[in-house]
């Protein structure tokens, strides 16, 4: 049996149909209403802040996949990750269950220095304490020998469908609704953006991969990285139209956030728009270099198409 917690959301679908098309029709779907994707699928209702319920969800897995994403807010992230990765290091520990987490960049620090596995943690902001926080946990719990864990680091999301990202809600988004795409901070840097799907796919891998466990992985993105201004620009190519963006300064996200909240909640990214965001993935393509990686013009296409 293989458990997804937090199945309902872009990565945990993506990872599901992954499993399914790869690996294993054994498949529990766990969340607050989960729904089936596949007929095989087994459904759970758990609120992953009360352990007897995560220990109920995960009894009789032999890994689950921790892939919770929660709306950009501080104040919930702080009262809701913490107690959901304790219970579920927990509950995999008492059921023998190996844990795959699905991890993000935000405690890494807002500098243009390239991010690898081995880069310190250093927050800029709450989210990024909180994210650190659960890192340290399983990290500690995996050198106790507590569990049998392994980390999937993936930097900003675009993607199809239900995916949520400052770049799909500003650019692609806007440009699919035919309006001006918003370019945060600067359109001149280079982004390090993943592909959804992508990101799903590797994670099952390194889930199904026993020398895998341990360590922390950087999950795969296009190496040819480009600047917003050339993102908006295959997508004009994709798209056959001329399209032209506008870039939202440091100065409207500081004004606007203590009046809209969503505005507020990203500030402390937004170092990281300022100069080029490397996110290093080496690693992974090393170890699995069949591993097909979405270039950007592919995905590009595929959300405009």
């Amino acid at each position: 049996m293989h458990t997804v917690l937090g199945a309902n959301g872009p990565i945990g679908e993506e990872l599901t149909r992954e499993l399914y098309r790869t690996f294993t029709h054994d498949i529990r779907l766990v969340s607050r209403n989960p729904v089936k994707i596949h007929d095989t699928d087994q459904l759970v209702k758990a609120d992953l802040t009360d352990p007897e319920a995560t220990a109920r969800a995960v009894e009789g897995s032999e890994v689950a996949y921790l892939t919770v994403g929660l709306p950009m807010d501080s104040e919930l992230w702080e009262r809701q990750f913490p107690s959901m990765m304790r219970n579920v290091i927990d509950a995999c520990a008492k059921h023998g269950t190996k844990l795959v987490f699905f991890d993000n960049t935000y405690m890494y620090p807002g500098t243009t220095t390239p991010q690898t596995e081995s880069t310190g943690f250093e927050p800029n902001g709450r989210k990024g304490q909180v994210r650190a926080q659960i890192a340290t946990m399983l990290l500690d719990a995996m050198s106790a020998g507590s569990i049998e864990a392994v980390i999937c680091r993936a930097p900003e999301f675009y993607g199809p469908g239900k995916t949520k990202s400052l770049t799909n809600s500003l650019v692609f988004d806007r440009i699919k609704a035919g309006k001006r795409p918003l370019v945060p901070v600067s359109a001149k840097t280079v982004r390090s953006l993943i592909w959804t799907p992508d990101a799903s796919r590797a994670m099952a891998l390194i889930g199904n991969t026993p020398d895998a466990y341990g360590q922390t992985w950087h999950l795969p993105v296009d190496p040819h990285r480009l600047t917003y201004a050339e993102l908006v620009d295959v997508a004009g190519q994709v798209t056959g139209r001329r399209i032209r963006y506008t870039v939202l300064p440091l100065a409207v996200f500081r004004i606007g956030g203590p009046i809209v909240k969503p505005l507020g909640e990203v500030q402390e990214l937004l170092p990281r728009y300022r100069g080029d965001n490397i996110f290093d993935s080496t690693k992974f393509t090393t170890r699995f270099p069949d591993f097909t990686i979405t270039s950007y013009r592919e995905g590009i296409r595929a959300i405009l198409g």
